[in-house]
């Protein structure tokens, strides 16, 4: 794949993956709470602070997507951020039968989030695509 269509493709993801984390985490937590809420229950502060976290970094996401070569390092903070708390749930969602639904949720979506983010971002350096395009 040539530099221009990791760019146009990179866009793509942040604007999903920015949507998703602005407008789709809680909805997702009321569907399918084993798989993507922790304490659930009753109210959760820790949710309602995920919640807000995210959904900030959606919003800044959606804004990368505009010159994504001119935000490398919000995209690599979002790689790694993601592998961080993605593994930190996978160890926890062996703490007891009632988080094993995180493997195929939260924890899942975070790794592949981290997955797609870091296959698709030119290091900085080698690309010869230029911001204006």
């Amino acid at each position: 794949m040539n530099e221009i269509d990791r760019i146009k493709y990179l866009r793509i993801a942040l604007m999903i993956v920015g949507l998703i984390f602005t407008f789709g985490i809680w909805p997702l937590t009321v569907v399918w709470p084993s798989g993507w809420s922790w304490h659930a229950e009753g109210r959760s502060y820790y949710l309602e602070m995920i919640i807000g976290i995210y959904a900030t970094l959606g919003v800044f996401l959606i804004l990368a997507a505009r010159n994504p070569l001119a935000h490398r390092s919000l995209i690599w903070f979002t790689v790694w951020s993601s592998i961080v708390h993605g593994g930190i749930m996978t160890a926890q969602s062996f703490d007891g039968d009632h988080n094993m639904g995180h493997l195929m949720g939260d924890d899942l979506a975070l790794l592949l989030v981290a997955a797609v983010l870091a296959l698709l971002t030119p290091r900085e350096g080698k690309s010869e695509v230029r911001e204006a395009q």
